[in-house]
């Protein structure tokens, strides 16, 4: 192309201080920039139950299965999961919510299968959860 202007070429050096490490058996990068905030554990076992709790509530609700007998025989399940599961639906909606945000990685689904109370301020005072609005004073 005659007429085009040309062009001028610059090198730009970027120096990045990193380390290369092998942890667990995979290849990482160390860096010294800053790192982001670690991202929260999510239990995937916890939310698929939490889901399932749910879904199985609504299915008995709309008069899917009359019981929860009739349920756990047509999903393949003992009757005592079912009810552990379909107890999670119970729970407080800020308990609730801190599991699927995972902030709250000691919540188990084990710890779901115990008994807990049905009170939601019951509930929250055993898990330690701070309801939302409520601000803590510092002393």
């Amino acid at each position: 192309m005659k007429g085009a202007a040309t062009k001028s070429t610059q090198t730009i050096t970027v120096h990045v201080p990193m380390t290369f490490t092998i942890r667990g058996g995979r290849k990482t990068v160390l860096s010294e920039a800053i790192q982001p905030p670690p991202q929260p554990r999510v239990d995937n076992a916890l939310l698929k139950a939490l889901a399932r709790a749910h879904r199985w509530r609504r299915m008995i609700e709309d008069s899917h299965y009359v019981s929860i007998t009739e349920l756990a025989k047509a999903k393949g399940v003992n009757e005592s999961y079912a009810c552990r599961l379909l107890r999670m639906t119970l729970l407080a909606p800020a308990i609730v919510t801190e599991i699927l945000d995972g902030r709250r990685a000691e919540i188990t689904l084990n710890l779901l299968s115990r008994p807990f109370p049905i009170c939601w301020n019951s509930q929250i005072a055993e898990f330690k959860i701070r309801k939302p609005g409520r601000r803590t004073s510092v002393e």
